[in-house]
């Protein structure tokens, strides 16, 4: 197994969830509901905490506060003291929340594309030297709109749809769906 592929170490509880199995439905099942991807949103945005949070997505806040418990179950968000007293947090995103920025990436650019005429949030790229000095006096040397792409990192090359197949590895299953036992499955 190459690098870009090794597992990290898993921190949302494993469920068994009907259907295919799948990554992408055990990662939905995690992230999948609109409010907890919106409370990633704003806290990769900057927003910490939990009004700022609130404010920015529009969820009601009994619904946003069961969000952030099973995001910082599931270990997509960690919870950081900033007050005493009374006891009050700020959100930060873990490793693994921080490494859900493509999929806000894409669903902003999917939004852009397929649902707004208008461009409300664009997502700017500068260099990494740029972006080590916040709040420097000068503008960064090197900002533009981000228009990422989808590299495989084995080969380099940039990925499009026809390119792709699908190597269905879950026992009993195949493409289209589970596959009747064989006399060998007996």
């Amino acid at each position: 197994m190459r690098a870009a592929q090794e597992p990290h170490a898993r921190t949302a509880p494993t469920v068994a969830l009907p259907g295919r199995p799948c990554s992408a439905a055990a990662a939905l099942h995690v992230v999948g509901e609109k409010w907890a991807l919106l409370a990633v949103r704003e806290i990769f945005f900057g927003n910490h905490r939990f009004d700022a949070i609130t404010r920015n997505t529009g969820a009601p806040r009994d619904r946003l506060a069961a969000r952030l418990r099973s995001l910082e179950q599931a270990g997509v968000i960690e919870r950081r003291p900033y007050n005493e007293r009374p006891p009050r947090y700020e959100y930060h995103l873990t490793e693994s929340g921080r490494e859900l920025a493509p999929v806000i990436r894409a669903l902003l650019d999917w939004g852009d594309r397929w649902v707004l005429e208008d461009r409300p949030v664009v997502m700017v790229h500068e260099s990494a030297a740029d972006a080590r000095t916040p709040g420097g006096t000068q503008p960064p040397a090197h900002a533009h709109d981000l228009d990422a792409a989808w590299i495989c990192r084995t080969c380099g090359e940039e990925v499009v749809m026809n390119t792709l197949t699908v190597d269905v590895r879950a026992p009993g299953w195949d493409r289209s769906g589970p596959r009747e036992p064989g006399p060998s499955d007996v």
